[in-house]
């Protein structure tokens, strides 16, 4: 992990870091509002992607409420758009976390891993697209321990996310203190 950490610095360069934003910002205007439409379109159960924390009862009643179409209109999203966004924020979040903590944070410090926290976001939504797309696929069959998991690799992933965006916002709070720290000497 801590390879994996240092190298995540390595790459990230002020090119790279502007690259990142950019295609974060270019996909979150661009591409997630109409993703965000076409998945609440004829959805008052809500989404398990888009809830913090859901029971596999709750799963299944949003399965059952879907219909066959929106069960495999949610499998085919998990599959596509799913599997692109969180490359996205990742790349974003790692790189510009990596490129601001390899500014205040001496190399060697034990904070400098924070830059893998998105790393491990991306994995719990992974697990989540996997664990709710096998309960659509399944129902009404029920799938033990899976549809359970569900639940909880969705409150690891935005609990993951949520640190990242924090750390990046400590990040920025930091360099700007040690910018104007810097300029006042």
């Amino acid at each position: 992990m801590k390879q994996f950490s240092n190298w995540l610095y390595k790459i990230s360069t002020g090119w790279v870091t502007l690259t990142a934003v950019i295609i974060f910002i270019l996909f979150t205007a661009l591409v997630l509002p109409s993703q965000s439409n076409e998945s609440e379109t004829g959805n008052e159960v809500g989404s398990p992607d888009l809830s913090i924390y859901y029971s596999a009862d709750n799963l299944y009643e949003m399965a059952e409420a879907y219909g066959q179409s929106g069960r495999d209109d949610y499998i085919r999203a998990r599959f596509t758009f799913d599997l692109v966004w969180p490359l996205v924020y990742t790349f974003f979040l790692a790189t510009t976390i990596s490129w601001i903590y390899k500014r205040v944070v001496p190399e060697g410090g034990t904070w400098r891993v924070i830059n893998l926290l998105p790393v491990l976001g991306m994995l719990g939504d992974y697990l989540e697209n996997a664990a709710t797309s096998i309960v659509m696929w399944r129902f009404p069959l029920t799938t033990p321990l899976i549809d359970w998991f569900a639940g909880i690799f969705t409150t690891l992933k935005w609990l993951l996310i949520a640190g990242s965006f924090i750390s990046l916002l400590v990040g920025l709070i930091l360099l700007a203190w040690q910018f104007v720290s810097r300029n006042q000497k």
